[in-house]
């Protein structure tokens, strides 16, 4: 009896190789499965079924993880402003692990005796496949064609060429991932530390001009309204901004970064809904927050995102910070109004019944009404002692630093 294989299926190159490969050299049931997190239309996912079965695949099945990859890890990155080194939303690091857990999940609901995958040996997207089947399906074998017979792009062509399945893989300059949480690009410019991409390299063009205001509604911390509009799906209320913003050629950047292999990498992105998301939540949070719930919530973030991006979703501790991102997120509710132009925005204003700038105690700048003058002199005072304790003892310093100041 043929044992059965259930291959990470994208329609690319490496998979369609591995489809074939499996099926025809080593005589294995393949089943095919094209997980979803946002990034294919349904006719990319049509095209890729009929890919697989014209490759000899038993079978073909699209696994749609959009929701699960928003509800338990998107809405967490934005509780938590998560970009990494300050810049990335980590789009494809998070969407990796999600496509992986919903493959494993396939693989067992169908007794599979192996799982493969396409990645090489030399990107960070081996370890994510590899140490999410090592958790989920651990009896598993772990198949990697691409990486273990270090084949070429040409051999993989050659080869299917050969059988008789003729598609178009010509490499493009440009590599592109697309999903639910922003566009990764690679390759071309982005090899050459000294340039940036040019316009053509993105594929949203940029074709608005002038400005536009757009309002988004936080409710506990998740984007519940774009412009007054209510969404009950998280999902939908992303894409409605996506279409506003990304004509305007916002949320573009380039991300240079450490790799989980040790060497870094640089990729461009764009990511109109997910930037615009992320800096309205952090403005709002800015107005709802106290100083130390920001302060600690940014420190597990950014482990948070750190993590997500290393593989380590799975690691126990992710669940115990996503409990205090949701829980830190019970005021952060209002609207916040940005101002959208030409590959720029900005933040305006926020209108929130939780807005701790609105108090009865005083107006920054204006006018005390919860102390007296006396009562400020004297809190200066004791916060200074530390201060006067030092270079009371210290003369030599303070005269040092009389001189240079």
């Amino acid at each position: 009896m043929a044992k059965k294989v259930v291959v990470a299926f994208s329609g690319g190159l490496d998979t369609s190789f591995t489809v074939m490969y499996l099926t025809r050299e080593k005589g294995y049931e393949v089943y095919a499965a094209c997980a979803d997190t946002g990034g294919f239309s349904p006719e990319q996912l049509k095209e890729n079924e009929e890919k697989a079965y014209r490759l000899g695949a038993k079978g073909y099945v699209t696994l749609d993880v959009t929701k699960e990859y928003y509800d338990k890890s998107i809405r967490y990155m934005v509780y938590g402003n998560v970009l990494r080194n300050g810049t990335y939303p980590i789009s494809v690091s998070s969407e990796r692990i999600f496509q992986a857990m919903a493959i494993a999940r396939y693989a067992k609901q169908i007794g599979a005796d192996a799982i493969a995958h396409g990645s090489t040996g030399a990107g960070n997207d081996q370890v994510r496949f590899d140490m999410t089947f090592l958790v989920m399906a651990p009896d598993m074998e772990i198949i990697t064609l691409t990486r273990d017979m270090a084949l070429s792009r040409q051999e993989e062509v050659d080869y299917l060429n050969k059988n008789g399945y003729f598609a178009d893989f010509t490499k493009l300059k440009y590599s592109y991932n697309v999903g639910l949480w922003g566009t990764s690009i690679c390759g071309g410019e982005i090899l050459d530390s000294a340039q940036g991409l040019p316009e053509q390299a993105y594929l949203k063009q940029v074709t608005k001009t002038g400005e536009e205001t757009v309002s988004l509604t936080f409710t506990r911390g998740e984007l519940t309204a774009v412009n007054g509009q209510e969404f009950a799906d998280k999902v939908k209320a992303i894409q409605t901004l996506e279409e506003i913003a990304a004509p305007y050629g916002v949320g573009r950047d380039m991300h240079v970064g450490d790799t989980i292999i040790g060497i870094k990498g640089r990729v461009g992105f764009e990511a109109a809904a997910p930037m615009l998301i992320i800096a309205a939540h952090k403005f709002l949070e800015k107005f709802t927050l106290s100083k130390w719930q920001q302060y600690w919530k940014d420190q597990v973030a950014n482990w948070y995102g750190m993590f997500l991006h290393e593989s380590q979703y799975l690691e126990p501790v992710m669940r115990d910070i996503e409990a205090m991102l949701a829980e830190s997120q019970r005021n952060v509710n209002g609207t916040v109004t940005m101002q959208l132009r030409p590959y720029s925005f900005s933040t305006v204003g926020v209108v929130s019944a939780d807005d701790l700038v609105k108090t009865k105690l005083g107006e920054y700048g204006e006018m005390q009404k919860g102390w007296t003058a006396e009562d400020a002199k004297g809190f200066i005072k004791v916060t200074s002692t530390p201060l006067r304790v030092y270079y009371a003892n210290h003369a030599d310093e303070g005269a040092k630093l009389e001189r240079e100041l």
